[in-house]
């Protein structure tokens, strides 16, 4: 299933995607798509549904987030080794771990706002991950039963914040707008193995990123096993698992970022597509 949730911002509806491509409307079933919605048992619920029998959404609506309430917004770094290399690090013995604020999620389309004085706002095309169920130090083995589905998402960085303004990542990472999400939860079972999918990002029609998840230094089992060691995956939970090479910080021959006017797409095989619009910062929220 491809699950999504539509409509203006704060006030989205839950729906999926029919296999015409049409959205068909939850919200006679089910109140919102929140992580109880997402368990197996929830899932099993929507699978079981005749969707020929569900409202068609008309027209084409805005797309929030796909899940409402995660939890936390997880990120791995450095997990490709050749963005590892572009960016002048080493490939990292274990994970790279950190946090994105849960007020920068929003819909796959929304506008991006670079943050105030910013100079350095980069893109990352990503495989996201949400979690279904609740994982606590699970084996690698096990770990892909804990998954509800897969998704796209920009894992947006400002990279000065990121890197020389002392401390964790977690500055440049959680701006406001640096995390679009979707356009819809794609159910593990019609994904199948997420370790061979391929992705990309294109700024104003330049492709800058081309890869595919096959080349990560750790896969999604065992990030979600490694995770699971230092902090209770929950029901809704995000995992963004790292980008390929091609992001602004690793361009030659030299680095070049995101400014207002840009416009950014990206998308991975069988999770849909992206579009972002670039805005200035303004004391009132995008302009």
């Amino acid at each position: 299933m491809k699950l999504l949730r539509y409509g203006p911002a704060g006030q989205e509806k839950p729906g999926l995607l029919d296999a015409a491509g049409a959205i068909r409307d939850l919200s006679g079933v089910i109140a919102d798509l929140t992580p109880a919605e997402i368990s197996p048992a929830g899932l099993a619920k929507l699978a079981g549904l005749d969707v020929s029998g569900l409202p068609v959404v008309s027209g084409s609506p805005r797309l929030g987030p796909p899940v409402k309430g995660s939890p936390k917004f997880l990120a791995i770094g450095l997990n490709y080794a050749d963005h590892a290399a572009e960016s002048g690090m080493p490939i990292p013995p274990e994970p790279v771990f950190f946090t994105k604020a849960t007020s920068c999620i929003q819909g796959p389309n929304d506008d991006v706002m670079i943050p105030r004085g910013s100079v350095k706002t980069d893109w990352e095309v990503e495989l996201g991950v949400i979690i279904g169920t609740r994982a606590s130090y699970v084996e690698e083995a096990d770990a892909l039963a804990h998954v509800a589905g897969y998704c796209t998402i920009n894992d947006l960085s400002e990279r000065d914040y990121q890197l020389n303004r002392s401390g964790t990542w977690d500055k440049g990472k959680g701006c406001d707008t640096f995390g679009p999400i979707g356009p819809w939860l794609v159910t593990a079972d019609e994904v199948g193995d997420p370790q061979n999918l391929a992705m990309w990002c294109e700024v104003n029609g330049k492709r800058v990123q081309d890869g595919n998840s096959n080349t990560m230094v750790y896969g999604i089992a065992k990030l979600i096993s490694y995770l699971s060691e230092f902090l209770t995956l929950e029901p809704g939970d995000i995992i963004t698992t790292g980008t390929p090479p091609g992001v602004g910080m690793g361009q030659k021959p030299e680095p070049w970022y995101l400014k207002a006017g840009d416009v950014v797409t990206l998308g991975i095989e069988k999770l849909g597509d992206q579009r972002q619009e670039v805005v200035a910062w303004s004391r009132g929220g995008t302009e």
